[in-house]
């Protein structure tokens, strides 16, 4: 896995040694292959380990969170990334290591408030590959979604592939993908799926996912409906009436501080709108790492481990279904 195959052949007019992929809609040209990669994020890290492609990386930031379930999936390779920045990087720390490519995505690193925006980069010669699960809808808007997610999730190993010339890795990566997607898709479904409810985080207003987000396509693959299905966008608040009015007969958690799990059930089991819902009486709750729920190749495990659990509350029928992993966090 670690040895480089041949870049994959450059585009019709495409100058000798660059490749050009569409991202966000658009042509973009990269050099064939990447050699020096800036990946942010536990979930474009877990794109880059799942084609082996760590050698062309040069640097990662904000993985300490998804440190351990990265490990679980891609072993001691984890161990040999440079992290320069445990959280969201500069543009400053970003020109530091000099990669030739920059990848991240819109609030997933990439911010006009930072300076750190692809058109920034390319001023400094560094290609910008932008998460396709965030491309933004039209310029100068914060809606974010342009394919469904398992489309975007594709679109994204594959080109990543093509730039870092492990085109056949990511051949085998989304073959494993759909297999998976095959047979999860074959499992006997509820008359009627169950609505759950994603809470990323918050208090005030919850923090969730709408149509075009990672969880709409890992919530509706284990056969249940997403509460948010009908939001079109990815990332998002609502407000808790909107939760209330859902009746979710689940609750799906993403792990990660600063808000615990501890935290996240005791908000739903204070408030009068939520604390008598069919979820919180039962304790329906299913608790799984960031790097699960974000666009990236564990999106599969994710559904395979929310079937599990729909067929633990008795939600949807036994299917004989086994998750490959188990991420469930113990601590």
């Amino acid at each position: 896995a670690c040895s480089a195959p041949a870049p994959a052949p450059a585009a019709a007019g495409d100058p000798a040694g660059t490749v050009t992929v569409q991202n966000c809609g658009a042509p973009a040209q990269f050099t064939a292959p990447a050699q020096r990669l800036f990946v942010n994020d536990g979930n474009m890290i877990s794109m880059v380990l799942a084609l082996g492609a760590q050698d062309r990386v040069t640097a990662v930031s904000s993985m300490q969170r998804d440190a351990d379930t990265l490990r679980r999936h891609y072993g001691a390779a984890v161990d040999g990334l440079a992290q320069v920045a445990p959280e969201y990087p500069t543009l400053e720390t970003v020109l530091a290591r000099d990669p030739d490519v920059m990848v991240a995505g819109w609030n997933y690193g990439y911010s006009e408030e930072k300076n750190l925006t692809p058109a920034r980069l390319r001023e400094q010669g560094i290609a910008p590959y932008v998460l396709t699960e965030s491309c933004r809808q039209a310029d100068g808007q914060s809606a974010r979604g342009i394919v469904d997610p398992w489309t975007a999730l594709r679109d994204d190993l594959q080109n990543l592939g093509t730039i870092t010339g492990h085109t056949a890795d990511a051949d085998r990566v989304v073959a494993d993908l759909d297999t998976r997607l095959d047979a999860i898709g074959k499992a006997p479904r509820a008359a009627t799926p169950p609505t759950v409810f994603l809470f990323d985080s918050g208090t005030d207003t919850p923090f969730s996912s709408g149509r075009f987000g990672a969880p709409q396509a890992i919530i509706e693959a284990a056969g249940a409906r997403n509460a948010l299905s009908d939001v079109d966008d990815t990332w998002t608040t609502v407000s808790w009436e909107r939760v209330a009015t859902a009746q979710p007969a689940a609750f799906l958690f993403v792990d990660y501080p600063p808000q615990t799990f501890a935290e996240k059930v005791a908000v739903l089991k204070s408030r009068p709108d939520t604390r008598d819902l069919p979820a919180v009486r039962e304790n329906r709750f299913l608790n799984l790492p960031y790097a699960l729920w974000t666009s990236g190749p564990l999106n599969i495990d994710a559904a395979e481990q929310v079937r599990a659990a729909l067929e633990r509350w008795n939600l949807v029928p036994a299917s004989g279904l086994t998750p490959r992993s188990d991420d469930v966090p113990r601590s």
